[in-house]
């Protein structure tokens, strides 16, 4: 079951927009049943051992799913952004534009392709790969 957070999250959203987000939180959720999940730095976070995987946030752009470890995916519709960090991401602007069976792999790759966010402040910045 969703998040109460993550459904106020969703609900403050304008109806386009909820509309996407909760879409991709129910697939997250019926998909990632092992993860915890909650709004970390103001947008919905699903964690495995305390380990970000997947969150989105509405952006200018539209909504922003991200993977924190979407860069080893190597999924060409995945856009990765910057050349520290291993996050890549994918923008919807409408639920129809919402591949479901992408997401399920990206999913997939997230549980089994994952970097050590949760110790980066420990390691002063550096990034491992645990899987």
């Amino acid at each position: 079951m969703i998040n109460n957070e993550i459904m106020s999250y969703n609900n403050s959203q304008s109806e386009n927009d909820a509309e996407i987000c909760g879409k991709i939180a129910f697939i997250i959720d019926e998909n990632l049943k092992e993860a915890d999940s909650k709004i970390w730095h103001a947008h919905p976070v699903w964690f495995l051992e305390g380990n970000p995987i997947v969150g989105y946030s509405k952006q200018k752009k539209g909504v922003r799913l991200m993977f924190w470890s979407g860069k080893s995916f190597n999924e060409e519709q995945l856009n990765v952004e910057g050349e520290k960090f291993q996050d890549a991401s994918v923008f919807y602007n409408n639920v129809n534009e919402i591949n479901e069976t992408d997401i399920l792999r990206w999913l997939k790759k997230s549980v089994e392709i994952q970097w050590d966010y949760k110790n980066i402040v420990k390691r002063k910045g550096e990034l491992i790969r645990l899987k």
